[in-house]
């Protein structure tokens, strides 16, 4: 008999031990949360969210390309440029694909500069990203121009499967504007950092905490974000 409540009260201890373990833990977590700030949080609950959607997009086209019994579009003669009577395929995907790669270091540079609270290079790299997000837009623009005068619609297009002017424009558009917005909000917070807005405190949207450039941060998540996704359309779209 003593055996055995000797026993029960070993089980007792382990399991309060296991319990305080658990509380410790999560204690833990709760503190680890509350060192990440209100803006960041919400603006990778923004980007899950996101993803959930470019995701049911992509999916949707890759069910619509298999499924589909009418021949898919070559994408190499779809996006050719014919330059001096030579067509050149994908050259102004290639492209549009190298500035929106190169617009993430330029704001990777950004963030580094505004840890280190120099905001004339930070602005300035902050420019050159939007700059470069502009660049991309344009050819992009250029792009859709292109298609709707060889006779690319939402419900037809003269290569094949009538789908693939549908799920182009809606992916391409949809990421399209994600850019825009991109560079409307790089183009205000490089003006905020060039006024010195984050060092001041100066009243306003975006503006943190005095000496803190958390918002440029934020920014590059977004934009990061952005690219990322690009990678996953010029592989399903125009290499497959």
């Amino acid at each position: 008999m003593a055996d055995h409540a000797l026993t029960d009260v070993r089980e007792d201890i382990a399991n309060v031990s296991g319990l305080r373990t658990i509380a410790t833990d999560l204690a833990s977590d709760r503190k680890a949360f509350k060192n990440v700030s209100w803006g960041k949080a919400m603006m990778w609950i923004f980007l899950l969210s996101d993803t959930f959607i470019f995701s049911c997009f992509l999916i949707a086209y890759m069910t619509a390309r298999m499924s589909t019994t009418v021949p898919w579009p070559n994408p190499s003669e779809v996006f050719s440029l014919t330059i001096g009577g030579t067509s050149l395929p994908l050259l102004l995907i290639a492209i549009m694909t190298f500035v929106l790669i190169s617009s993430s270091g330029t704001m990777a540079m950004a963030v580094n500069f505004g840890y280190r609270h120099d905001r004339r290079k930070t602005a300035a790299l902050m420019l050159a990203t939007a700059l470069l997000g502009a660049t991309f837009v344009g050819m992009q623009a250029f792009e859709w121009t292109k298609l709707i005068h060889e006779g690319v619609r939402p419900w037809t297009n003269p290569w094949g499967a009538a789908q693939f002017g549908s799920t182009f424009f809606m992916i391409t558009g949809f990421h399209g504007t994600h850019v825009t917005f991109g560079v409307i909000f790089l183009l205000i917070l490089a003006r905020k950092v060039w006024r010195g807005d984050f060092d001041t405190q100066r009243r306003g949207f975006f503006t943190s905490r005095k000496g803190r450039y958390e918002s440029v941060e934020i920014m590059g998540l977004y934009w990061h974000f952005v690219d990322l996704v690009w990678v996953f359309i010029f592989a399903l779209f125009y290499l497959w």
